[in-house]
């Protein structure tokens, strides 16, 4: 597996965890005085999940598009008397 999809998923997976650990943020009366409201929260756990399939989803090898194998000619006679009658690929 490439890293960068690993890495995607990772983020991912952290952000659905945040979005999990949100609710239960607010039940712990210290975390919830110093988080001030879970939608922030929820919002880092939101773009967590969308960077993290951002990076799993993109193509790492580039836009490289595999051609065709490039015909070649096949020769018929010898010298200046030689046609071409076909082709194949290489």
């Amino acid at each position: 597996m490439d890293t960068t999809k690993l890495v995607g998923y990772i983020l991912a997976i952290a952000g659905l965890g945040i979005i999990t650990l949100s609710n239960t943020i607010n039940k712990i009366p210290f975390i919830a005085s110093m988080a001030k409201g879970s939608i922030y929260v929820i919002v880092a756990g939101i773009a967590l999940i969308v960077a993290g399939l951002a990076l799993a989803l993109t193509n790492s090898t580039g836009s490289k598009v595999k051609h065709a194998a490039p015909e070649v000619p096949i020769y018929e006679g010898q010298g200046k008397n030689r046609r071409i009658v076909g082709y194949q690929k290489a």
